[in-house]
This record gives C-alpha cells, sequence and structure tokens, in this order.
C-alpha cells in the first residue's frame, strides 16, 4: 500500500485490525460504521515475531483496503488502530511503533483491550474472558484494569484450560482409588488407554490449548448430572464470579463475558453475577477503530 496526500476536507476512514494468536482480521468503515472491506491473513501474535506478525497485519489490511476499493488518497485518511496479541511484551511496541506505514495515524494496543473498547462502544467497560485462559480487563475514566489472567497454569482460573487440568487430576486420583469414579472421570483416563503413565507422557508436551481440549467434555458431563464434573465446573464458575465482582468493585459500569467458553459457563455463574453482565456490542475489530479515534458510542445499555 502507498498513498500521496489525503483528499482535502474528506472525512476520516477507520481501519480495525484484530491480531490474534490464530489468525488476524481487519475490517474498514466510515465513522458511521458502514463496513467498506474485510480482510483476513495468519496469526500476528508476537511470539511469532514482530515482522511475521506485522506481515500479516497488513496482508489483512490490504485484503481489506482491495475489497474496499480505496486509491492511495483514500488510504491516506485511514486512521488505523491495531490490536496485538502479546504486544506488553518489553519492547514489543516501541518495535511495531517504528515501523513505516501508509495511513494518516495508527495506534497499538493488546488485543484484550481492543476487546474491551468493541464490547462497549468505545466508551467505560471491562470485559471477562473465558476461554483457553481466562482474565478481567477493563478500562475505567482512562484507567486499565486488569484481574487474573497471568497465565496457565498458575493463573487463568476458571478458564478451559484450567477445567481440563483440574479433570485430569481428578481422573488420576479416582484410577488410584483415593477419588469417587464417576463417567466423567473414565471418560478422561480412556483418552490414554486407560494407563495414568501415559497420560505423564502427554503432560511432558501439553500445551494450555491441549488442556483447553478437554473443557467441552467436562461441560458436557456437567450439564448431565455427572457429579464430579458438577463440582469441577462450579469451582471454574466461582472463579469467573470472582472476575466479575473484582471488575464492578474496581468501578466498572458494564462486564460482559466473552470467549469460547463464556456461553456455556454463564450458566453455571451465581444469580448476582450473572444480573451484573452486559451484552458485548461489539467486536475486537470495532474495538480497534474506537482505539484509532472513531467516536463512541453509547455504552449504557
Amino acid at each position: 500500500m502507498s498513498s500521496t496526500g489525503p483528499a482535502a476536507d474528506a472525512p476520516p476512514l477507520y481501519l480495525g485490525v484484530d491480531g490474534g494468536g490464530t489468525g488476524c482480521r481487519a475490517r474498514v468503515e466510515t465513522a458511521e460504521g458502514t463496513v467498506l472491506g474485510q480482510g483476513l491473513a495468519g496469526p500476528a501474535a508476537t511470539r511469532f515475531g514482530i515482522e511475521r506478525s506485522w506481515a500479516a497485519i497488513l496482508q489483512a489490511a490490504e485484503a481489506a483496503v482491495a475489497e474496499a476499493e480505496l486509491g492511495p488518497a483514500d488510504i491516506a485518511r485511514i486512521r488505523a488502530g491495531i490490536g496485538v496479541a502479546g504486544i506488553g511484551r518489553k519492547g514489543a511496541r516501541e518495535a511495531f511503533e517504528a515501523l513505516a506505514h501508509p495511513f494518516a495515524a495508527i495506534a497499538f494496543a493488546t488485543d484484550g483491550l481492543v476487546a474491551c473498547l468493541g464490547a462497549h462502544a468505545g466508551g467505560d467497560g471491562a470485559i471477562v474472558i473465558c476461554g483457553t485462559g481466562s482474565c478481567g480487563l477493563g478500562r475505567v475514566a482512562g484507567r486499565d484494569l486488569r484481574v487474573g489472567g497471568y497465565g496457565f497454569p498458575i493463573s487463568d482460573e476458571g478458564s478451559g484450560a484450567d477445567l481440563g487440568l483440574q479433570a485430569i487430576r481428578v481422573a488420576l486420583r479416582a484410577a488410584d482409588g483415593r477419588h469417587e469414579a464417576s463417567p466423567l472421570t473414565r471418560e478422561v483416563l480412556a483418552r490414554f488407554g486407560d494407563d495414568p503413565l501415559e497420560a505423564v507422557a502427554w503432560m511432558d508436551r501439553a500445551t494450555a490449548t491441549d488442556y483447553a481440549t478437554f473443557a467441552p467434555l467436562v461441560m458436557r458431563h456437567a450439564d448431565a448430572g455427572d457429579p464430579v464434573g458438577r463440582r469441577l465446573v462450579q469451582a471454574g464458575a466461582e472463579q469467573i464470579d470472582g472476575l466479575v465482582r473484582a471488575l464492578v468493585d474496581r468501578g466498572a459500569p458494564r462486564v460482559s463475558l466473552i470467549g469460547g467458553l463464556s456461553s456455556a459457563m454463564e450458566a453455571w455463574l451465581a444469580p448476582d453475577v450473572r444480573r451484573r453482565l452486559s451484552p458485548a456490542l461489539g467486536d475486537a475489530v470495532t474495538g480497534a477503530m474506537h482505539l484509532a479515534g472513531r467516536p463512541a458510542g453509547d455504552a449504557s445499555a
């Protein structure tokens, strides 16, 4: 992408990019929210390196610009907001900010912050992420809030990875006769050929994502009334309850629950916590556009 000068008196356009560990999504919109173009690319998390991440961001942005049929003068009036997973790593933000770009302006933030801005139409609020990991994030009166999310296995309580870890632990204890067996514990152990030592070998190479593959199994058994599954999910839900309450206590006027496990977990949350939850008003790409300066909407819903 290249540019000359912006068209005289032309209103700004907004580019939002959500760069995560599994892929990169981009969208170009007007200030009023009319979608002009969208693009996709590969992962853009900083753990893959600054150059590879930036290449993915540009690929997604170029695809959105091409679909929007924008010329050089239009590109030069784009204000871009980019959310990048892992940009909090030492030196990462500075490296991104030093890169050349064709836009009128560019702003970078964590993928969590742009998700939060999107959930609350650019206004104050917080999110609790309940997916492979868990974390509470928010922004209130210019203050950034963070609760938990220090990484699995030392944190991320109530997440898919944590549920998987707890299920494997109890299945191993059941195999030893130290805990009651149940359909859940038997199915977990069957994943390892009914051999606890296979679980040990798996553990040596397993990632948080691998542990999280057990979460749907745990939720299914819990919903079916399995006593072990119910206890595990209730314990996880109490951790999510704690994240929500902590954010409310710190002044978040709205809290939204997001992430791949959020809809399944919401039914297990305490009644007072469910009453405090508000639906997300937009996605992380929309939040990235708010980061770029698009006017905030009404987040009072």
